[in-house]
Parts: structure tokens; sequence; C-alpha cells
């Protein structure tokens, strides 16, 4: 937001000049700020205050008359700036692999995160081996059971769909449990 004078140089806006003046005065505390919040890495630091002098500069621009208060203005920016790198970092995790080998083709190599076969026989075995012991239960343990440990529901919630005290659901658990391990030794 530049004024042009009658001679053409380019003169500096009141709040171009309170921009500078303000950042002047701030930076060395936004960048102990900005430090802060970045774990003392200066880079990624140096970045979130470059990010926020562009986003109160932009903002600047458009509506400088709304700030009334710029330091305490850059102190939120760099709040807010350094949100939205977290958000966004948060976000890149999960859709990017970030390390993963890469073939030839371009295409990533996927983990193999399957326990070894050895194990999946056991885990197959031992499952076998539960679902005959649930097989053997009562109607009302089986609905116990599926409640507790198929649905994973609080034992208030239990107490309340079994129409007794939550300390009975917790003791009948209990009960279950016992019996389950007896039957699967």
């Amino acid at each position: 937001m530049a004024i042009t004078t009658d001679r053409g140089d380019r003169a500096r806006s009141p709040a171009a000049n309170q921009f500078d003046d303000t950042w002047r005065e701030m930076h060395s505390k936004l960048r102990r700020r900005a430090r802060l919040l970045c774990k003392g890495d200066p880079y990624k630091a140096d970045d979130l205050l470059s990010d926020t002098a562009l986003k109160v500069h932009l903002y600047m621009l458009r509506s400088p008359e709304r700030v009334k208060n710029l330091a305490g203005f850059f102190f939120l920016v760099l709040n807010h700036a350094f949100l939205d790198h977290t958000r966004r970092c948060g976000r890149e995790d999960r859709v990017i692999e970030h390390g993963g080998e890469w073939e030839d083709d371009f295409t990533a190599a996927v983990p193999d995160h399957a326990p070894p076969a050895e194990q999946q026989l056991a885990l197959k075995q031992q499952l076998i081996r539960m679902e005959r012991a649930v097989a053997t239960l009562t109607p009302q343990q089986r609905a116990l059971f599926a409640l507790r440990f198929e649905e994973d529901l609080p034992y208030p919630q239990i107490a309340a769909v079994l129409g007794i005290s939550e300390t009975l659901a917790r003791k009948r658990v209990e009960l279950l449990r016992k019996k389950l391990r007896k039957k699967l030794d």
C-alpha cells in the first residue's frame, strides 16, 4: 500500500512505517517465542517468523485500521502460524510416508507388519480355543461377553443395559474372565 508522490517516488504509508517500527522493536521477543514453540530449532523458528511477518504485512495492507495493538497482533499471528504449521505437519504425516524406500518404478515399498508364520498360527489356534470357550457360556454370559469385550462398553453402560448395579457388572465380568481363563488353560 504505497503512496505515490508528485515526483513519482514511492513514499511509505503510515501502516508500513508502523509495521517496520513494531517489527524492529519486537523481533527479538518474537524470535525467542518462535524458538520456544519450535523446541529450539532455529530453522523452523525462522520459517515461523517469516510466515508471521508475511501474514501480518498482508493483513496490514488490507485493513490496518482494525489492528489496535500491533505488537500483540504479531504474537497472536505467531501462535496461529505455529498452530497452522503443526496441523499441516500432522496431516502430512498421516498421508505421506516419510523416509520410505522408493523402487525404480516409483512405488512406495510397503513394509510387512505381519507377524511371522509361527506366531500367526499360534494366534489362530488361540482364537479357535477362545471361540470354543465362548460357545460353552450361558446366553447371559455371552451377552455380558459381547457388551464388555466386543462392544467395549464401560461398566456403567453395561449395568444399565443389564439392569444391574455397576458393582455387580464388574463382579460378573471378573467371574467371566476367570471362567474363560480356566477353559483356555
